[in-house]
This record gives C-alpha cells, sequence and structure tokens, in this order.
C-alpha cells in the first residue's frame, strides 16, 4: 500500500535509507552520506505533504517523494519543457531486503499517474553519475537525461538531470 507519510514514519524511513546508504556505499556508489538524506529533509517533505511511504505487511519498505517545489541547483538546466506545473521526484528508496521486487517501480508508477491525474507537463528527477543502475531504470522508463548539478555535500561527481514529458 502507497499512503502519505507522517511524522511517526521519519525514524523507520531513516533506517531505511541508512540501510540503503550503506548497500550503495558497500557497491562503490558514495551517493548518500552522513548530510544526506536527514530528518529534516524529510520533516519538510511532509509538511509539505509530499513524501509517500510503501507498506508491506505494516512495515514501510519504500519512500518517494513527488514536489512540486524546483530546487535551485535545477535552475541551469535546459529543460525540456518550460519552469512550471512541473512535479520534482526525490528521495526515492526500497529497503534492500527488498530491492529487486519491482517496488522502486510501483512508486514511480504512483507518482507518474499523480502526475497525469493532476495535469503536470512533466517529471523531473537527478540521480547519482555514478549509479548506472538507477540510470538505467529511468531510461528504461521513457526518462531524458539532460544535463548535471553538483551537490557537494555528497559528491564530488555530478547528478544527472532526467525529464519525462507527460
Amino acid at each position: 500500500m502507497i499512503r502519505k507519510a507522517t511524522l511517526i514514519d521519519i525514524e523507520p524511513i531513516l533506517i531505511m535509507t541508512k540501510a540503503c546508504a550503506n548497500i550503495m556505499i558497500t557497491n562503490g556508489i558514495y551517493q548518500w552520506n552522513e548530510h544526506y538524506p536527514k530528518a529534516s529533509a524529510f520533516e519538510n517533505d511532509i509538511k509539505r505533504d509530499e513524501l509517500y511511504v510503501l507498506e508491506l505487511e505494516s512495515q514501510i519498505a519504500g519512500c518517494i517523494v513527488i514536489s512540486t517545489f524546483m530546487d535551485e541547483e535545477y535552475i541551469p538546466v535546459k529543460w525540456f519543457t518550460p519552469n512550471k506545473n512541473n512535479i520534482y521526484i526525490h528521495r526515492l528508496a526500497i529497503h534492500p531486503k527488498h530491492q529487486g521486487s519491482g517496488y522502486a517501480q510501483q512508486l514511480m508508477d504512483f507518482a507518474e499517474q499523480f502526475a497525469i491525474d493532476n495535469s503536470y507537463n512533466s517529471i523531473r528527477l537527478d540521480t547519482f553519475s555514478q549509479n548506472k543502475r538507477n540510470q538505467k531504470f529511468y531510461e528504461l522508463r521513457g526518462y531524458k537525461k539532460l544535463g548535471d548539478i553538483y551537490f557537494p555535500k555528497q559528491s564530488e561527481f555530478p547528478f544527472h538531470c532526467y525529464e519525462l514529458v507527460l
């Protein structure tokens, strides 16, 4: 079941994202660290009513942020559509014990249907340039790579920006 997150979900979300970070680091992907993601980011997502969780047997197995807020890092990107009426995907995560079972696909299906139902022009996101698995995941869904942005607290490597025009 996919539902909106509440403040009581933050602790299990942080446990899940830490487990994801540990798996990525084990695989040489330094995308998430002690600076990101933090509880404050998820708290803000909840305040903006933009954080969703995937529950399996009453346990949080995944999360996704579906936001209308454009981060300033995205401003220089040459998007396909004008910078209005777009949604942004952030912090998509599936607990490592559930990865490879199609749950990330379910969360993205949910986000894409949300965008269609609410008449958004496109869906935008970024993914770490060293995370080839994520890049393939989005490209197979029809997202097109447009440019790079940087988050120095996360990595010296860029993050690729993608957009799916609806």
